[in-house]
């Protein structure tokens, strides 16, 4: 009797565990797609609910090494216009407690961004606090 409940008892915890793990999978995957979606879209008032509003990009330019608020660069380089021709994608996501990390690509024409979205948890809720990416030439 002590053996069923013991199992019973596990089988309830491990239960219990993968699904807060696969309802924060769906949270970080709809915190990433608002800013997949606003910049696909033009649509800067989508795009910031991914961020949090202190959130850094960190980037490789021709100038060197950047590091900018990411609100702020968004806010200043989105223009309202027709949708961008670009297909994107989630390519990991990986979580760990309240971190996450989200590796995107977003493809062009000529080349793709390859995105490293870094999430934390803040009460409840999953932001974007560090970006980093690549442009690759194809």
């Amino acid at each position: 009797m002590k053996y069923r409940l013991l199992l019973t008892l596990c089988c309830v915890t491990i239960f219990n565990l993968a699904s807060a793990q696969e309802t924060d999978k769906a949270q970080v995957e709809k915190t990433v797609s608002y800013y997949l979606d606003g910049g696909t879209n033009n649509d800067f008032e989508t795009l910031k609910k991914a961020f949090h509003e202190n959130a850094t990009m960190k980037f490789i330019s021709g100038e060197g090494y950047k590091e900018v608020n990411a609100l702020a660069f968004f806010k200043k380089g989105m223009k309202a216009g027709p949708k961008q021709n670009r297909k994107t994608s989630i390519a990991s996501i990986d979580i760990t407690g309240n971190a996450a990390q989200a590796k995107l690509k977003i493809e062009y024409e000529t080349f793709n961004f390859i995105d490293y979205m870094n999430l934390l948890k803040i009460d409840g809720e999953w932001k974007v606090v560090s970006k980093i990416f690549y442009r690759q030439n194809k």
